[in-house]
Formats: structure tokens, sequence, C-alpha cells
């Protein structure tokens, strides 16, 4: 994978990384829970820093949670 691919992979999971945010801050969730995602999604964050592709695989299982109504916490 060439520089400009990888760049281009970068900016998609950016984009991807910003529209979850959004999603979290937007759950009607208790705070707790609100916090736990969001270090989820700092966490995937770090990780693309080494791993692009398991990054995208880790915000891909959190959005399909997020999807599937499931929390941190049971909630």
């Amino acid at each position: 994978m060439d520089r400009d691919d990888q760049l281009r992979l970068y900016g998609l999971l950016a984009d991807q990384l910003k529209v979850a945010h959004d999603r979290v801050r937007a759950l009607q969730v208790p705070e707790g829970v609100r916090m736990a995602l969001t270090r989820k999604l700092l966490v995937i964050t770090a990780a693309a820093k080494h791993d692009l592709a398991e990054a995208a695989r880790r915000l891909e299982q959190l959005n399909a949670d997020l999807d599937e109504g499931r929390f941190p916490g049971g909630v």
C-alpha cells in the first residue's frame, strides 16, 4: 500500500470516528456509559496510529454494538 492510499484510509477512519463521536454524544444514556463509550473511541483513535486495520475492526464492532443497543454496563 503506498503512502497516498494509507493517508486516504486514515482520512476515512477519521471521518468514521467523528460520526461515532457524534452518535455517542447524542445518546440518551447515563454519563458513566457515555464516558465508557468515549474512552473506547479514544482507544480506537490511539490504535489507529499503530494498526489501522485493527482500529477499523474495533470501530466497526463499536458501531455494531451501538446499532444493537449494547452499551457498557448493560444499559
